[in-house]
């Protein structure tokens, strides 16, 4: 060994335990590609999507389903059912089922599907994005489009085909890593304020991400790149609430609504029903979401849709170390209002909807 190996040694990686190669982005799509229906689901998504952000379709657009995915199967069995809800409600609902794959944690914790997907610790991520990508070619050959949240900027590469809308959270809304990555992605995508509550966090990173960027990320082939994006003019605010209280009603969004003027943007907001907004109780979401409705039927509003974190039972519950003790279609995160419930709030909103144009 020369010296210069040695110095490396002992200045570089000192707190990595180990590299684990990943399969190429490419090769994974080549193995498990898209179907035809998939494609369809979800090259028809996103151009509906903009077309609401453009005013050009009426429809209120709906991400609702768990706050995050931990059991395959039990997801499946969400996306069935809302897939059959959709097909009824689709003339005035524009329905995408929320499948959060990756989760960020306040301090440490289980951090979503891809990261560990056997839930012990392992972190087998070579499988999580296995898991992963079949589920999601699952639920849009249903013909039910997915939305998600992009937090690694690297995952999106084995995902991005698959994924009708995509959203930054709180924490990362202010990252220059996300708004360049949000600016080269192929969906349209939203911005949560930050976690104080501020919006103008938001429609500052919706103006980035309309912008060109050059930034570190990977091809296809798995090989290290510089990025050059053309930027994403498809963006929008997304109001969760913030350590100073909800900011759902009306007077916040023609805040929001002033701000993203301000800064020569459409106007485009929606509302997340959970977090702060409910107060970090989830059977308040169905509070937050009526008032929501009540403003959208009562005049003209640049709402644009609402986020609900919904699942087949209510409520969450613990990670045990006895993974046969979990129950299911429960979550193992926030918590979530029922199937029940959220079949009722979905039925009821487009009935209001329908009243509305008559």
């Amino acid at each position: 060994m020369n010296h210069t190996d040695e110095r490396s040694q002992s200045v570089a990686n000192l707190h990595v335990r180990a590299m684990q190669p990943l399969i190429a982005p490419l090769e994974l799509k080549n193995r498990m590609p898209l179907t035809a229906e998939a494609t369809r689901t979800v090259t028809g998504a996103r151009e509906a999507i903009r077309n609401v952000l453009r005013g050009e379709d009426r429809r209120l657009v709906i991400v609702i389903g768990p706050c995050s995915i931990h059991d395959p199967e039990a997801a499946l069995d969400y996306a069935r059912r809302l897939a059959q809800l959709q097909q009824n409600l689709s003339n005035q609902l524009l329905i995408l089922m929320r499948v959060y794959l990756e989760k960020p944690r306040t301090t440490i914790g289980w951090r979503g599907l891809i990261n560990d997907p056997q839930l012990n610790g392992s972190f087998d991520m070579g499988e999580g994005l296995r898991i992963a990508r079949d589920l999601l070619l699952e639920i849009n050959t249903m013909g039910l489009p997915v939305a998600t949240e992009m937090l690694d900027p690297i995952s999106p590469q084995y995902l991005d085909d698959q994924i009708s809308l995509a959203t930054i959270g709180a924490r990362t809304t202010e990252a220059q890593t996300h708004r360049a990555l949000a600016s080269g992605i192929s969906m349209p995508v939203g911005f949560k304020n930050g976690t104080d509550g501020g919006i103008q966090v938001a429609v500052n990173a919706c103006v980035a991400a309309a912008g060109q960027h050059s930034f570190l990320g990977i091809t296809e082939e798995g090989q290290s790149a510089v990025v050059k994006t053309t930027g994403n003019p498809d963006s929008f605010v997304i109001l969760r609430g913030g350590r100073h209280g909800p900011n759902y009603q009306e007077e916040h969004v023609v805040q929001a609504t002033r701000l993203m003027r301000e800064a020569n943007l459409q106007p485009a907001v929606m509302i997340d029903c959970s977090h702060a907004n409910a107060e970090n109780d989830f059977r308040r979401q169905e509070t937050v979401w009526y008032k929501v409705i009540e403003q959208i039927v009562a005049q003209p509003t640049p709402i644009i849709g609402l986020m609900v974190e919904s699942n087949i039972a209510e409520g969450k519950q613990p990670l045990l170390a006895d993974r046969s003790a979990l129950r299911y279609g429960v979550s193992l995160t926030d918590g979530c209002i029922s199937w029940e419930t959220t079949e009722r709030l979905l039925v009821e909103t487009h009935h209001a909807l329908e009243m509305r144009q008559r």
